[in-house]
This record gives structure tokens, sequence and C-alpha cells, in this order.
């Protein structure tokens, strides 16, 4: 993979995990500070460390489902593993001023 292909992809990953929202907050998961980490190999396997506002957030699977979903349709990604943590514990200040204006906390 050339810089070039990794530079795309690493921009694709993100304009896509930019689409993925929980449904009871208006906020997508990357501006929210859900992700953590996204490693991208020469070979095109992606993983991603993400974690959710509340451990027993009831839309957990789907969230991790449709970044995967989303993420793998990338063309040059051979595949994707989301991991779920909880370190370190998500607060508002990982969020976006963006994200913090959307919900009215600016």
């Amino acid at each position: 993979m050339t810089q070039e292909d990794r530079l795309r992809i690493e921009e694709e990953i993100v304009k896509m995990l930019r689409t993925v929202y929980d449904p009871e907050v208006p906020v997508d998961v990357y501006s929210l500070g859900l992700i953590y980490k996204i490693d991208l190999d020469d070979e095109g396997h992606v993983d991603i460390d993400m974690t959710l506002t509340a451990p027993t957030c009831p839309m957990g699977d789907y969230l991790f489902e449709d970044a995967r979903m989303k993420v793998e349709s990338i063309e040059g990604v051979t595949s994707v593993n989301v991991n779920l943590v909880f370190e370190p514990e998500w607060t508002t200040d990982m969020m976006s001023d963006e994200a913090r204006l959307e919900l009215g906390m600016m």
C-alpha cells in the first residue's frame, strides 16, 4: 500500500465513522470522541478502538456493527475489527466543539 493509498483510506475511514449515529444522540460517534484509535495495516486490515458514552448503552451492538460495516465498504479495506474499550473512561471533554455546540453545551 502506498502512502497516498493509506492517506486516502484513513480519510475515508473518518468520513464513514462520521456517518455512524447513536439513534438517541444527534451527533456522530467520531465527533462524540468515542473513537480512540484507528490502525490501518499494509494489507488493508483496520483495527478500531471504540467506547460508549456509558457501559450499559443499549445501542452498543448496533453502533459497533454499523461502524464495522461502513468502514469495511471502503475500497482498499480488507477487514475491520472494532474493539470495545473503556479506558480511558469517556467524558464530555472528549467531544469536539462541533458536538458540544450541536448538543447545546456551549
